[in-house]
């Protein structure tokens, strides 16, 4: 069974993940898998679960709701999403935030690029009741997938219109901070910078937790500097600060990629670990596909820069390659000799990654749609964080949160307007 249709089935019905797993008698562990499309629900769960609810719920009805909303979304192209998009994004973030309080936390997804980070903490139950996003291309790969199209420039949305939120999340892009900032009669030094739009709406909403991403570099970034005034800037309000790198491949993910990590809770009790990585690895070759046509480098790319000097450049991997490929960027198109890694495949001998094995290696589910063009799909691609190492901390969040009794925010999301 489709995981919309799921997830449409426990917000008719209020229910939590949890909850509706116990009406089947299976985990909420599973559940999370099959809502999330990781892994999928075998018809006789699907025909025991309308037999418990056959007399809460016209699972008929349900299924032809849901296929005429798709036909609605199908119906806006790119250019329309993109002329529309502050229409777009109030009409559907109207519709989200009616099924918000049925979530076992709310949170908003800043600088939300395709929604890796959302669908991580939805598999651990949470609710977005806000994202931002700015790219329109991120926008419809967004919407695509979600149904929601993000609003945009975060720097023109009033923090007092922003939802209440248990955990503010934001891949937000690193900038150097200004030295002179109070001399020269800034509020703060992170004036000017993404950050300081985070830092304006937890002064507002107060918000309990915070997500942070952000590449390795930003902990020597302005010879140490930006991460100096972010964590100084979030104790100063109340925080405390958790912070990390981990690697994507010490997390079953093909492709070494390592990423700074921030957590803090404005509750000081809370206790909080990192996930320890499990070590498991994944061997690049189990991902590849065979046969591949339209990936093909021409032979006089090849041969004129590819491989004009006999130097090991760039990287060739086949299905007996073993171990994980070097990080994907967002150039990748390009075609790199010195940074890429490219198949021995295709029409010429040597191809490009596909879009599925671009999913294989950020850890995105099979069934995730990739609506735009080859390049956009790699710049996305190589712009996102990987989903199971975000996942992973986004549960460790929810048993920390589980720990204490947080308040929640008591508004009512239907009538919320931006």
């Amino acid at each position: 069974m489709k995981p919309e249709i799921l997830k449409l089935i426990r917000s008719k019905l209020d229910l939590t993940q949890k909850q509706v797993s116990e009406i089947i008698e299976v985990s909420d562990k599973t559940w999370q898998q099959w809502e999330s499309g990781k892994t999928e629900m075998h018809p006789a769960y699907y025909s025991f679960l309308q037999e418990r609810l056959k007399d809460k719920i016209n699972f008929d009805e349900l299924i032809v709701q849901k296929t005429s909303q798709k036909q609605i979304f199908d119906n806006y192209n790119q250019n329309q999403i993109s002329k529309n998009a502050e229409k777009l994004a109030e009409i559907t973030h109207i519709e989200e935030r009616k099924h918000a309080h049925s979530g076992d936390f709310k949170f908003i997804d800043l600088f939300a690029g395709i929604g890796g980070i959302r669908q991580s903490f939805e598999v651990n139950g949470g609710k977005c009741v806000f994202s931002s996003e700015i790219d329109p291309f991120a926008k419809f790969t967004y919407y695509t997938n979600f149904g929601v199209v993000p609003f945009g420039d975060i720097t023109k949305v009033e923090a007092t219109t922003i939802p209440q939120h248990d955990i503010l999340c934001a891949g937000f892009p690193c900038q150097p901070f200004s030295h002179i900032g109070k001399r020269e009669g800034f509020e703060h030094p992170t004036q000017g910078t993404m950050f300081h739009e985070i830092v304006r709406i937890i002064e507002t909403k107060k918000t309990p937790v915070l997500f942070l991403e952000n590449v390795p570099g930003l902990i020597n970034h302005d010879d140490g500097n930006t991460l100096k005034v972010i964590i100084e800037t979030l104790e100063d309000m109340g925080y405390k600060v958790h912070h990390t790198v981990l690697d994507a491949s010490h997390f079953g993910i093909p492709q070494k990629r390592k990423r700074f990590y921030l957590v803090a809770f404005l509750n000081q009790s809370i206790h909080f670990e990192f996930p320890k990585p499990p070590m498991t690895s994944k061997d690049i070759g189990e991902v590849l596909e065979s046969d591949v046509t339209g990936y093909s480098i021409s032979e006089h790319l090849q041969k004129s820069y590819l491989f004009k000097k006999d130097d090991g450049k760039p990287s060739l991997i086949d299905k007996n390659t073993t171990g994980a490929v070097k990080t994907l960027v967002s150039t990748y198109h390009k075609i790199q000799r010195l940074t890429g890694t490219f198949v021995k495949d295709g029409e010429t001998g040597i191809r490009l990654l596909t879009t599925n094995e671009c999913k294989a290696i950020m850890g995105f589910p099979k069934d995730f749609v990739i609506p735009v063009s080859r390049t956009q799909m790699y710049r996305q691609m190589g712009n996102s964080v990987v989903v199971p190492v975000v996942t992973k901390i986004a549960e460790q969040i929810s048993l920390a949160l589980k720990t204490v009794k947080q308040p929640t925010p008591q508004k009512n999301f239907e009538l919320e307007l931006i």
